[in-house]
């Protein structure tokens, strides 16, 4: 199943996987995203959400908008089909306005997931000592907080654990002032999987998931970005 998602986009000239593209890779090692289907109409929109369930969220699907919320490219908390065909043409509009050029396949429609505390976690490729994971507290703000752990891959467990607990903000994950906890055990696996798949898959560039949300119960990966050596 990876092999194909990748040599799809390998066959339609791409390096940047969509994120429906993405998370369907990532699910292949193991790690639960939100259910996601392609739109290219307001009628498939509302079709698709009502297959997966309100409330849902639509974000545009363009191998050349990167950031998507910076466009005006994601909508959040859709309850009602009226709801899903507003949110379609809000996004087509706005990305036509603040991207013109951009080749848009049409939107992506996704479950809502349950907030939780957010983490990053992603891959790249350094010169010297190939690929490298790293770990850190997530969502829009981790370019801000630059809260994070690397190691080279492939790593094991006791890596795993430490890269989680050098975070500075490793007292938010055992659940600051009441909060929930995040699943620790849960997060190492998480560490483990993306390690062994990207150590298995030299065609991957850089992989980004972030934010995932992780629960005292589980976790999820809410968004995907996966680049492809050229």
């Amino acid at each position: 199943m990876a092999a194909d998602v990748i040599a799809q986009a390998r066959q339609a000239g791409r390096t940047q996987l969509t994120e429906i593209e993405a998370k369907e890779l990532i699910r292949a090692a193991g790690i639960p995203t939100t259910a996601i289907r392609l739109a290219t109409t307001r009628k498939e929109a509302v079709e698709r959400s009502r297959e997966i369930g309100f409330p849902v969220v639509l974000k545009v699907v363009s191998p050349d908008v990167v950031h998507k919320s910076d466009v005006g490219g994601v909508k959040v908390g859709l309850n009602s089909a009226a709801a899903v065909e507003r949110a379609f043409g809000d996004i087509m509009a706005s990305v036509k306005l603040h991207q013109p050029q951009a080749k848009v396949m049409g939107v992506s429609v996704q479950t809502m997931a349950r907030p939780g505390l957010e983490v990053i976690v992603g891959t790249s490729k350094d010169a010297q000592f190939g690929p490298v994971i790293m770990f850190g507290l997530g969502g829009i703000l981790v370019e801000v907080l630059k809260d994070v752990s690397f190691r080279i891959v492939p790593i094991e467990r006791r890596d795993a654990r430490q890269m989680i607990h050098e975070l500075k903000g490793f007292p938010l994950l055992q659940g600051y002032r009441g909060q929930e906890p995040a699943n620790i055990p849960m997060l190492e696996d998480l560490l483990l999987k993306v390690s062994a798949f990207v150590d298995q898959r030299p065609e991957i560039k850089e992989m980004d998931l972030n934010p995932v949300f992780a629960y005292k119960d589980g976790l999820v990966a809410v968004d995907a970005r996966v680049v492809l050596e050229s």
